[in-house]
């Protein structure tokens, strides 16, 4: 590898900045790092920075008098805006309705508002689809609301009903007056899920996923808990958070390190969770939010590793299994068994009883739903490329994502990944001091997999690596060669 400058600027994620010095060390020869761009630019670049530092008049002036390799493509609204998103996958399974996003994202809608009582008109327009599905009232059916700009869960609200939906436009008109008339109240509101209307006109409206695999955290103990009887089990709604590296234009890799974030407090169907007399605004959201950044008070408390969770019990699913018939304590015939003994056998049939009655999540489970992931990923990204308006993959540039999927039961009670939102520069240091050593895995897999046979000599990408094989724990998703054999 020839000698490079690399220019690294994290000036808000010090976790981030630690990172990728640690990675940019670890290669041979380490480059000379600076914190800041001279002028002119050195002609053997790295830019490894928040997208607001890069200079991507240097990323589009990549050429034979220059090198210049950046953390980020310039144009990728297609994956990182909730509506854009939308829209791409729409127009992609409009054209290939057997792709697996057809099953494997949830049904979606995306519009403009600005005030509440411009709802009656979209009623009628963009929203015609979703209003019919609403009037049929089904009670099981509910719908969640999300700002297609917003992040960190900020602006989601589950709700029912057309009413329902007015009302929660109305609570935010009424946090932008407030906003206007108290400035003072901005240390709460970081920690709730309120926005500004008028600040935010692209929304989307996805079905609520009704059927979330649920597990218990507590059964991978930290910090030297004690793990709970089965009995003292209780289910808890999680996400996905799935570390995603897009390189040149463009291989997508899948991190099969994969974190399972929970929710704080046991889930609740919000059929059940509402009541007549409860208002949706009033509508206890933690059972159904799983963002890190909305429970940062609990530190690492939710934050498990997929791979952890091998042998849980999956509690949104029980079943009947055959029960055999538990072998009686060891004694001789015709000798009665004392009352301690007695009670323990009993107990020891209760604790059989109660395993029996879940299933749990195995190696296979757990496979299958990383095999997924990256089937879904690989069709998203070729779903952003044919937006190319808003997605264009640059041969000399490369970008982290954190991708977010909920796990479902399907209606044949297999289990099913859905996407559900994808993020550039993901808050990493919300995983916690405990699993920091994937992040640093991550990153120096990072530089060696996109960095390094940028500056190589030969300036030969990865070499013979087929979709589907993984190498430092990096899963090879997609390998496509767009715009022309340079990718320009």
């Amino acid at each position: 590898m020839e000698d490079f400058t690399a220019f690294v600027f994290w000036p808000s994620a010090p976790l981030t900045d630690r990172l990728v010095h640690d990675a940019l060390n670890s290669l041979i020869p380490p480059p000379s790092v600076i914190d800041s761009l001279p002028k002119p630019a050195p002609g053997r670049l790295l830019q490894w920075a928040t997208y607001d530092a890069l200079d991507h008049e240097l990323t589009f002036s990549h050429g034979p008098q220059s090198k210049v390799l950046s953390s980020s493509y310039v144009i990728r609204k297609a994956l990182i805006r909730k509506h854009f998103l939308s829209r791409c996958i729409r127009n992609y399974l409009t054209k290939r309705p057997e792709s697996v996003l057809s099953r494997g994202v949830p049904k979606t809608w995306e519009f403009e508002l600005s005030f509440a009582d411009e709802l009656d008109e979209l009623w009628s327009d963009e929203l015609y689809d979703l209003s019919e599905e609403i009037d049929k009232g089904d009670p099981s059916i509910w719908w969640i609301l999300k700002p297609g700009m917003a992040d960190r869960g900020m602006g989601l609200r589950l709700f029912h009903t057309k009413e329902d939906l007015e009302a929660i436009f109305q609570e935010f008109e009424q946090d932008s007056d407030s906003e206007l008339e108290d400035e003072e109240a901005s240390d709460e509101r970081r920690r709730d899920t309120s926005v500004v209307t008028s600040q935010l006109r692209h929304f989307v409206i996805q079905e609520y996923l009704a059927k979330p695999l649920l597990l218990d955290p507590a059964e991978v103990p930290l910090n030297g808990a004690i793990k709970p009887a089965v009995r003292d089990l209780h289910g808890h709604k999680f996400h996905l958070r799935v570390y995603c590296v897009a390189s040149r234009a463009i291989k997508v890799y899948m991190y099969d390190r994969i974190l399972a974030l929970f929710s704080a407090v046991p889930y609740t169907s919000p059929s059940k969770q509402g009541g007549d007399a409860e208002a949706v605004g009033e509508l206890d959201l933690a059972a159904h939010l799983t963002n890190t950044s909305l429970q940062q008070e609990r530190g690492e408390e939710g934050v498990r590793l997929l791979d952890e969770l091998i042998g849980c019990h999956i509690l949104s699913a029980p079943h009947s299994a055959p029960r055999r018939q538990p072998p009686r304590p060891h004694r001789a015939m015709g000798v009665a068994m004392d009352p301690e003994t007695m009670q323990a056998a009993r107990r020891q049939q209760a604790e059989r009883a109660e395993q029996t009655q879940y299933t749990t999540l195995t190696a296979e489970d757990i496979e299958n739903l990383k095999h997924q992931v990256s089937e879904v990923l690989a069709e998203t990204f070729k779903a952003a490329v044919e937006m190319s308006v808003h997605f264009q993959p640059l041969p000399n540039a490369f970008e982290l994502y954190g991708i977010d999927f909920v796990v479902t039961h399907g209606d044949s009670g297999q289990l099913q990944v859905n996407l559900l939102e994808v993020n550039s520069e993901p808050a990493i240091e919300l995983t916690g001091p405990r699993l920091t050593w994937i992040l640093e895995d991550l990153f120096k897999a990072i530089a060696k997999t996109c960095v390094e046979p940028f500056f190589s000599k030969e300036s030969a990408p990865v070499g013979n690596w087929k979709v589907g094989e993984t190498n430092q724990n990096l899963r090879l998703s997609l390998d496509m060669q767009v715009r022309g054999a340079q990718g320009w």
